[in-house]
């Protein structure tokens, strides 16, 4: 400062010229003052105090000048420090965030939470938007550091040029390598915490592709047990011991056939009866198709007798069912001159022809157990409803032979129908109507 000082006063005393003339006198020639008298005189007492006052108060405003500057730059300095303290405890606090065990109190935790969203920002919850947002804060906080060197690269000099303004010297090398060593430390810290959330989320995923096998694995050990419990059927002996039961006469018990029918030129249609409904047994099967209802019905309705229908053609059957007792029917049809043969328990009781002869049976529909069908599936009157129970309920797309018939009947012989097998996993039951385990043989004979 006093060398500055010294140059000053050097500086302006160099506005005053001296010189001696030839006598060896000296002369002092002044700057002559806005509206006074030219010339060249000897200065005066009043000139000599008024310019050396002029020189004070211009040393005195440079000196206010140069103070106000380094104030200025000191400030600069310390708000450059503050920003590199608040760098410093972010990272802290990062870093506490990051490694605080979970049992911290609910206040610190809170207060935690709300001090960093004021200054950098709550961490999502999920491990990838934790890098991404990592990652962004660290391309922040570098980009920073970089600013604050590029900023402070040079620092005030106390030096002054001739016009007052500070000259700047470079930064000490010590503090651009010490901002170069932060910027790195923060940078690997960074990238350390961003590869321990890596490993974090490469952790949950592998524990939940385990969890998800550990739970499809017992879902399908359930799926096996059931399915092995469905084939075992413990309810039935073997699948085809069972009856459907029909108690009442509504128009809503009934079973259904899941199985549909090809299209057919013949067919064999066996079954077991009981029943002693009166007035009729009502309808024991009927089989539907889009345009034709009664495409094969077998009926016993009000006082008229066990009627045959195919394509809502008519034969009458000379059956007796109604006693109460098991008996086991057949009815056999082809479509050459439509004829029809009936039998009931292993005998033949009568045929007939011309029963919708050179009519195929359509195929592609519904099979119903107890009712008669006015739409496909469906519209049931309860009137003609079958009142009992059946099993055995087979057919077959051809003619069986009349000692096959016989073999059915006496129990000698079992034969499941080609088109149509009576097993359970074929038959269910609506509108309370049961399923239920029956060795017909055994009960046909108990019965007798």
């Amino acid at each position: 400062m006093l060398v500055l000082v010294v140059g000053l006063l050097y500086l302006f005393s160099g506005r005053t010229v001296r010189s001696q003339d030839a006598t060896g006198s000296r002369f002092v020639c002044n700057a002559i003052p806005p509206g006074a008298e030219p010339g060249c005189g000897f200065g005066s007492t009043g000139n000599r105090v008024q310019s050396s006052s002029t020189v004070e108060d211009e040393l005195r405003n440079t000196i206010i000048h140069l103070r106000e500057t380094i104030l200025q730059q000191k400030e600069t300095i310390v708000s450059h420090q503050g920003t590199i303290k608040e760098l410093n405890s972010k990272l802290v606090r990062c870093e506490t965030a990051a490694e605080s065990p979970p049992g911290k109190s609910r206040g610190q935790g809170s207060r935690r939470k709300e001090y960093v969203k004021n200054t950098m920002g709550d961490l999502p919850r999920d491990p990838g938007d934790t890098i991404d947002q990592l990652g962004k804060t660290m391309q922040t906080l570098k980009g920073r550091l970089e600013n604050l060197e590029q900023q402070s690269v040079r620092l005030p000099s106390t030096n002054v040029s001739a016009g007052g303004v500070s000259a700047l010297t470079p930064l000490p090398p010590e503090l651009r390598e010490l901002l170069r060593q932060r910027l790195g430390g923060l940078e690997s810290q960074l990238l350390r915490k961003v590869d321990d959330l890596e490993q974090e989320k490469s952790r949950l995923y592998n524990e939940t592709a385990a969890h998800r096998q550990r739970t499809e694995s017992t879902l399908n050990s359930l799926l096996e047990r059931i399915t092995e419990l469905e084939k075992s059927n413990n309810a039935f002996k073997s699948p085809e011991d069972f009856k459907v039961s029909l108690s009442l006469r509504t128009n809503y018990l009934y079973g259904r056939i899941k199985k549909s029918l090809p299209e057919m030129y013949a067919f064999t249609v066996c079954m077991w009866l009981k029943s002693s409904a009166i007035p009729g047994i009502g309808t024991p099967f009927s089989y539907g198709v889009p345009g034709q209802a009664n495409e094969i019905v077998l009926i016993e309705w009000g006082n008229n007798p066990i009627e045959l229908l195919v394509n809502d053609k008519v034969a009458q059957l000379p059956l007796s069912v109604s006693d109460g007792r098991w008996h086991h029917i057949c009815i056999t049809w082809t479509t050459r001159d439509g004829f029809w043969e009936a039998y009931q328990d292993g005998e033949r009781l009568g045929t007939g022809d011309n029963l919708a002869p050179w009519h195929p049976i359509k195929p592609g529909g519904v099979i119903i157990l107890g009712q008669e069908q006015d739409i496909v599936g469906g519209r049931f009157d309860a009137t003609q409803a079958f009142v009992g129970e059946l099993s055995q309920f087979n057919m077959w797309d051809r003619v069986l032979r009349p000692v096959d018939i016989m073999g059915l009947a006496n129990c000698s012989a079992y034969m499941p129908g080609n088109v149509v097998p009576w097993i359970d996993a074929n038959v269910e039951v609506f509108g309370g109507a049961s399923k239920v385990a029956l060795e017909i043989c055994e009960d046909r004979a108990f019965d007798s």
